[in-house]
């Protein structure tokens, strides 16, 4: 009788205990839901603010649609363009693409290389820095006179805005790697390729992703730019002929898209980020 009563109490226990670990788990999720909640609604909130002062300004003062158009107005040119704009769109979107990639690639090798070797990282470093204190549009019409009219200085434009962040915070992220692990693995027989592999590119993988989110968002404004030096269809050719009409409407449309646009390129790296190195973290 004692044994089934004891069994009995230690049921009772065991449900207790495993309902007080469901209530905290959905305390938890619910603590969750309301942060996201909070995260999302209160730009959400500021953006609609925003819009809506920017409507009653337009209306009440009676400004000139050519010179701050409503939002009603750009979103009536947004419907009358909506084939242009999807067509520009895509082509910038394809441009920004190449080029981030080819920075992704550029960039990842420079930190690599001059992690790897010291001395080449002191005598480049310093160039790469003097390499952001050139103006870009300075820059775009010698890159067209020696590269041409073609997409690789267009490519060229982005990669110069992109790599940067994306090489520096790699870079650091190498260096930090914990120097105990470092000397254990190195006492324990492992070579220089495995000491990077194992230990110092998984530990740069979170910097990495802060640089690329950098750039991904850079990559857009940097298609727009190059296709300001001269090209056949993009955003930035639309922002161009709608300046030239006159047509603010059509800018500000163009620039929302722009947005848009950037923000889908950021939530990839940040879907790419979330796989990389947070599922990674809860393997």
């Amino acid at each position: 009788m004692t044994d089934v009563r004891r069994e009995v109490d230690g049921g009772r226990e065991e449900t207790a205990k495993t309902q007080r670990e469901v209530g905290v788990a959905e305390t938890r999720r619910g603590v969750a839901t309301g942060a996201a909640v909070r995260r999302w609604l209160a730009p959400g909130a500021a953006v609609v603010l925003l819009i809506a002062g920017w409507q009653a300004f337009t209306t009440l003062s009676g400004t000139d649609a050519w010179l701050l158009p409503s939002p009603a107005d750009a979103l009536a040119a947004g419907r009358e363009d909506r084939a242009a704009l999807l067509t520009n769109t895509a082509a910038t979107a394809k441009l920004a693409l190449a080029g981030l990639g080819a920075a992704v690639v550029i960039g990842l090798a420079l930190a690599v290389v001059l992690h790897l070797v010291p001395l080449l990282g002191s005598a480049l470093y310093p160039l790469l820095v003097v390499s952001q204190n050139i103006p870009t549009v300075a820059l775009a019409p010698l890159l067209v006179v020696w590269l041409g009219f073609g997409m690789l200085p267009k490519v060229v434009v982005i990669v110069l805005v992109c790599f940067f962040p994306l090489t520096v915070a790699t870079l650091d992220g190498l260096r930090r790697s914990d120097p105990v692990i470092a000397d254990y693995l190195l006492m324990s027989g492992a070579s220089r390729g495995q000491l990077f592999r194992k230990l110092e590119l998984p530990a740069a993988l979170p910097p990495m992703f802060s640089g690329l989110k950098i750039a991904a968002t850079y990559s857009v404004v940097g298609a727009i730019i190059a296709e300001w030096m001269g090209a056949d269809q993009g955003l930035g050719k639309y922002m161009i002929v709608a300046k030239s009409a006159f047509r603010a409407d059509k800018i500000f449309v163009a620039i929302a898209v722009t947005v848009v646009l950037s923000l889908t390129v950021l939530g990839v790296v940040l879907l790419l980020e979330r796989v990389m190195v947070k599922g990674r973290g809860r393997a």
